[in-house]
């Protein structure tokens, strides 16, 4: 592995300003915070009972209001309702499976200094990049796990160690074994994007983390991750460079108004669909954990709430996917098979190198769900569901 001593890593430069170029972040203004706060909370159950009539008569897609009135606390009472919907809908659409990923850590280099986060580029810990060898030792130590095809790259931000050039050598060692290839790492350009297509690419993950500008500068001071709009209209330039999936979520527990949060996050969705119309999406909207940098959620969200949150965003939307990390306990991601989750990680290691050894590199999250690749199968075999290993191929490509 490649080992960074700390002040290596802080000889990383000065970052420079970006070029936003245009996208949602210019339209992003119309909305405005407070106001969509206010206006979830004026929910009536009224509200609520209109809007799940017009869900049952499947005639018309919901917008972005009316998923924010079942996020809403009036929509409370409705939970058992919008569960029965939110399955209708899953059924309807996706079947009884649900498909597996694997995240593979890279690095955990980063020039941000994102408050929350383990890989706080301030935290005294050695960094470790994988070299191309130990990348492809873990690609055989995942085979071993379980025959998983879909795999997530992870890395943090330090594009001089981890740029384009790396993650295309990454992507190339890692083709032979998945047909499935996304990555979450910094937001790039649109033209980096288009050429790690030509490498295999097939999705991007990334978190917005909030929506609300304010509170996005507190948590991210330092580094490319503070230019809010230049992460803000990533998303469209995976769009441009024709990216086959897309993944989006925010971080609950950063933003003091979580419902305000997932309604902007609702909207960005539906901005993205009406304007990239050929690719997928899939969502995501894990709580906060304690981080190594003693992080504490700013809100935590309840279980309940949780569950009122993925029943209301699927019934918000039929095709998109929703994914539950390792972040969240056994029996929530169990328990929510029926009610709107379509895949899950198993077995994750969030640190580099994990797969081959246990080393004692820095983790950028605690698992919470911390059961084998076999365990999780079962559990959702149990729950009579199929556990799908790979739908992709390159043979389709």
């Amino acid at each position: 592995m490649q080992e960074i001593t700390d002040n290596a890593h802080k000889g990383s430069g000065t970052v420079p300003e970006p070029v936003f170029g245009h996208g949602f972040a210019d339209v992003i203004g119309q909305w405005d915070w407070d106001e969509t706060g206010r206006q979830i909370l004026a929910t009536t159950e009224a509200d609520v009972r209109r809007v799940l009539a017009k869900a049952r008569r499947n005639q018309k897609q919901l917008t972005p209001d009316d998923f924010m009135a079942l996020i809403s606390p009036a929509a409370a009472p409705f939970l058992e309702e919008m569960a029965q919907l939110a399955r209708h809908f899953t059924l309807e659409r996706f079947g009884k499976t649900i498909s597996l990923y694997i995240p593979m850590y890279v690095s955990n280099a980063c020039t941000n200094k994102c408050v929350y986060c383990g890989f706080n580029h301030d935290n005294p810990f050695a960094r470790t990049t994988l070299t191309g060898e130990q990348i492809k030792a873990e690609c055989e130590a995942i085979k071993k796990l379980g025959p998983f095809d879909n795999i997530l790259i992870v890395s943090g931000e330090f594009p001089a160690l981890c740029g384009v050039d790396y993650l295309a050598r990454a992507l190339d060692i890692c083709r032979p074994y998945f047909n499935n290839m996304t990555i979450e790492v910094q937001p790039m350009r649109m033209e980096k994007y288009r050429m790690l297509t030509e490498h295999g690419l097939n999705g991007v993950v990334c978190f917005q983390e909030t929506y609300h500008e304010p509170e996005y500068r507190i948590f991210h001071p330092r580094g490319m991750k503070s230019h809010y709009a230049w992460r803000l209209n990533g998303y469209d330039r995976m769009g441009q460079a024709g990216v086959h999936k897309i993944g989006m979520g925010v971080l609950i527990g950063l933003a003091s108004d979580w419902r305000a949060d997932m309604a902007m996050l609702a909207r960005h969705l539906r901005y993205l669909q009406k304007k990239y119309w050929r690719t997928r999406y899939s969502v995501n909207f894990p709580r906060m954990r304690p981080s190594e940098s003693g992080y504490q959620p700013n809100v935590v969200l309840s279980d309940r709430e949780l569950v009122q949150l993925t029943t209301a965003f699927r019934i918000f939307d039929h095709d998109a996917d929703i994914s539950y990390s390792t972040r969240e306990a056994p029996e929530m991601r169990d328990a929510m098979l029926a009610l709107g989750v379509t895949s899950v990680s198993a077995g994750s290691q969030t640190e580099p190198g994990g797969y081959c050894s246990t080393p004692e590199a820095l983790e950028q999250f605690e698992v919470s769900d911390q059961r084998t690749p076999k365990a999780v199968t079962e559990a959702i075999r149990r729950a009579g569901y199929e556990p799908v290993w790979k739908d992709w191929d390159a043979v389709f490509d």
